[in-house]
Order: C-alpha cells, then sequence, then structure tokens
C-alpha cells in the first residue's frame, strides 16, 4: 500500500502519503505511514531487498554481459525544515542545511534503462544510514565512500560481472589503484590530468589535440545531448598513471601523498557534436575494462551515466517531490525513499517491457496522467508514474462500483443544477 501510495506525482502543497481509495480515511494512510518509517525495527537494509531481487531479475533478461552500476551524488534540500534536527550542512549550495543521498543504480549494458538502485546512503548529523547495514555508519569522505560502496555491491551476486562508472568528482590516482586492487572494474570520466601515452608524460587535452590534428577521432552513432540531435565521435590510447595520489585529510593538516606502482589504463576520448560539426561536450573516460570491450561501447556506457540524473529528478522535482517531505529523521526520509524508488521500478519495468499489449499499456498511463508529451517521445517517466496513480485508483473502485454506478455518479456530480 506504501508504495502504491508513492506511485503517483506529487506536489510541493501536496507532497504527503496520498491514501489508496482502498483505505477507509487519509489520516489513517498517513498514521500508518508515520508509523511504518519511524519503526526502528523497519531497517533500511531489510527495505532494500524488494529493490535488489528486483534488480536480480531484471539484470538476468536486460543485461548482456555487463551489469552497469551507476555511482552519484545528490543533496536534499530541507534548508526551512527546522523540524528535522539532523540535517547536516551542504557545502555546494548558499542555503546548506539537508542529507546527502548516494545511490548505486543497476542499469542494462544493452539499451542503458534503468534496472533498480540496488544501494542507498543518506548521511546525516548523527552519520550514514545505509542498506548496506543495520547500524549507522561514520561518515567518511564521498571518494572514500566509493570502495565501501563497491565491495557491497560485488557482493549481491546480481548475476553479471559490474562496471562501475562514476562522473569525474572520482578522478582520484590513489583510489583508482584501491579500486584496482579490489578487482572493481570501473569507468570514470577524468579532468585534464597528466598521463604517460608514448613514453611521454602529457595533458589528456594535449593528446586529444594530437588526435583532432591526425583525425583520429571516429563517428560512432547519433545521440541526443540537451534533448537535440547530436552525433557522437570516439578514439582511444593506452595510457599509464606514474603519480603519486592524494588524498585530502584535513585533520593531518595537509593533503597526503601516495605513492603507487605504475597504473595502466585505456584512455578513451568522447566528442559530442551538432550537426554542422560543433564540439557540444567532450568526456575523457577512463576505465580497466578488457580489451574486448571496444571504445565506442564504453562511450555509450558513460552517456547512460545520465539514467541516475533522471533517477533523482523522479525522486525530486518531477515525481515524489521528497524535498517537500515532513518526516523528521533522516531514517524516515531515506525508508520513504527507498518506497518511492519502488515504485519506479514499476514504471521503468513497463517502460522497456516487450509485451504485445506493453505500448498500449504506455499510451493508457499518459493518458491518465493529462500530461503533454512530445511527438517523438510518446511516454515519459515523470507521466507514467502521474497515470499509474489514476490506474490504481480505478482499480480499487471497481472492486466497489459497478460501471452503471460510477456513470450514474459521474452524472450526478457533474449535472448542471436545475433552475427553480
Amino acid at each position: 500500500m506504501l508504495v502504491e501510495s508513492h506511485a503517483q506525482a506529487s506536489q510541493a502543497l501536496a507532497s504527503g502519503i496520498h491514501a489508496v481509495p482502498e483505505v477507509s480515511t487519509s489520516f489513517a494512510a498517513s498514521q500508518g505511514a508515520y508509523r511504518f518509517f519511524q519503526n526502528e525495527r523497519v531497517t533500511l537494509r531489510a527495505l532494500a531487498q524488494p529493490l535488489i531481487e528486483t534488480a536480480r531479475m531484471e539484470v538476468a533478461t536486460a543485461c548482456s554481459r555487463w551489469c552497469l552500476i551507476v555511482h552519484d551524488w545528490s543533496q536534499l534540500m530541507y534548508s526551512e525544515h527546522q523540524t528535522k534536527p539532523d540535517r547536516v550542512k551542504l557545502s555546494s549550495r548558499n542555503v546548506p542545511e539537508g542529507y546527502e543521498l548516494f545511490t548505486q543504480l543497476a542499469v542494462s549494458d544493452q539499451n542503458g534503462s534503468p534496472l533498480a538502485p540496488v544501494a542507498m546512503s543518506l548521511r546525516a548529523a548523527d552519520g550514514i544510514h545505509s542498506t548496506r547495514t543495520t547500524r549507522l555508519l561514520e561518515p567518511l569522505s564521498p571518494l572514500d565512500e566509493i570502495a565501501p560502496a563497491m565491495k557491497h555491491t560485488e557482493q549481491l551476486a546480481l548475476g553479471k560481472p559490474l562496471v562501475h562508472i562514476i562522473d569525474a568528482e572520482a578522478d582520484s590516482i590513489a583510489h583508482f589503484r584501491d579500486w584496482s586492487k579490489m578487482g572493481c572494474v570501473f569507468l570514470v570520466r577524468a579532468d585534464d590530468r597528466l598521463v604517460e601515452w608514448q613514453g611521454e608524460e602529457q595533458k589528456c587535452s594535449a593528446i586529444l589535440g594530437q588526435l583532432q590534428e591526425q583525425q583520429s577521432l571516429v563517428w560512432t552513432r547519433k545521440v541526443e545531448y540537451h534533448g537535440k540531435p547530436a552525433e557522437q565521435y570516439v578514439a582511444e590510447v593506452p595510457v599509464r598513471l606514474l603519480r603519486p595520489g592524494q588524498r585530502n585529510r584535513p585533520e593531518a593538516g595537509d593533503r597526503q601523498r601516495i605513492p603507487g606502482p605504475p597504473l595502466p589504463l585505456r584512455l578513451v576520448f568522447s566528442e559530442v557534436r551538432d550537426e554542422t560539426g560543433k564540439v557540444l561536450a567532450v568526456w575523457r573516460l577512463l576505465t580497466n575494462l578488457p580489451e574486448d570491450v571496444d571504445s565506442s561501447t564504453i562511450a555509450l556506457w558513460y552517456y547512460w551515466r545520465w539514467q541516475i540524473e533522471k533517477f533523482f529528478k523522479l525522486l525530486k522535482s518531477a515525481g515524489s517531490n521528497a524535498e517537500a517531505w515532513q518526516q523528521t529523521t533522516a531514517h524516515a526520509i531515506a525508508a520513504r525513499l527507498l518506497i518511492a524508488s519502488m515504485a519506479c521500478v514499476v514504471v521503468w519495468r513497463l517502460a522497456r517491457s516487450e509485451h504485445p499489449q506493453a505500448d498500449e499499456a504506455r499510451k493508457l498511463l499518459v493518458r491518465l496522467s493529462g500530461r503533454q508529451t512530445k511527438r517523438s517521445k510518446p511516454y515519459t517517466m515523470p507521466a507514467m508514474l502521474a497515470g499509474l496513480w489514476t490506474l490504481l485508483a480505478m482499480l480499487e473502485v471497481l472492486n466497489h462500483y459497478t460501471v452503471n454506478d460510477i456513470q450514474s455518479l459521474g452524472h450526478l456530480i457533474l449535472s448542471r443544477p436545475q433552475p427553480p
């Protein structure tokens, strides 16, 4: 019932628990949800199990050889929610009050479709509330949090080897070496760092300049960039990272330099260009994927990293409006995030379904949502989520009323008053 109550797109002014029709009153639904989210026996680890089981089932059919695990952070801002005493300061914004969400999202290696979040952690003033364990964890830096998250997802036995995909905030030589020692396969967008190529250390931008002069970047596919058509060009070179790593340790008073052996990696350049050839984006990708995964596929997998941003948007402004929730503790917020994620999984599954009636079902949800969509995109996840709530309400109403009853009551509700 809680998952059903989150199968809808909320508004900031109506972000509370929506009562499904089978519940006697909205107050009863709110009270039940409050007790559930505040119950200390309802652990995040237990709540994550349905999502993990779903991921295992979906990986078996939606993934070919690899399962992509996208790691990313999202800030949940509650600057005006004084009833949440365990908020923390988040330095990246002018109003730094809220929680920091760290998520690992399983994604298909075939078509980039999201499958399920397999782990989530929420940083609060009292520590890290995580699905990895039943106890509070000590806060770590975002970079240091990645290794435990990788280890946890590797132990979930999702059925395929994992590729951990992370944005540029994870570009750290020391951590690359640690992850390699752990046996983890990673794909990270790099800054313009120094690497060794052809026996000489040089910046990635200098290498890219040489490849551009040699016209080594090869067209691979048409893509979409910020909603507009674009094209992707790719090139690859083998490199080694030679320099010591660094870790920022404020308690030690300075950055720690950590020497290590040369680390061989693949450096993949991906350019996104418009139809006139203008470069819209450049990605420098470092990975330890085996050679039988070609550079074009690597560039495409990183392109699919954007799915986690869409997931965060679905949890927040485009769906569940999590930043307007009134729960007063990080544990309750984290528990509700997991419930809302289950509703997201329902629409994701329908979005990639190849059932003969799946297309008609998607059209039905969009129609019930009342949303407008582009002709090129007949359905969107927020629209289907909004329509799903209406469908669930309809199905429950049909359990209590006949079609004739509904038509009769509808006529009464919509009829014009008769003049005296």
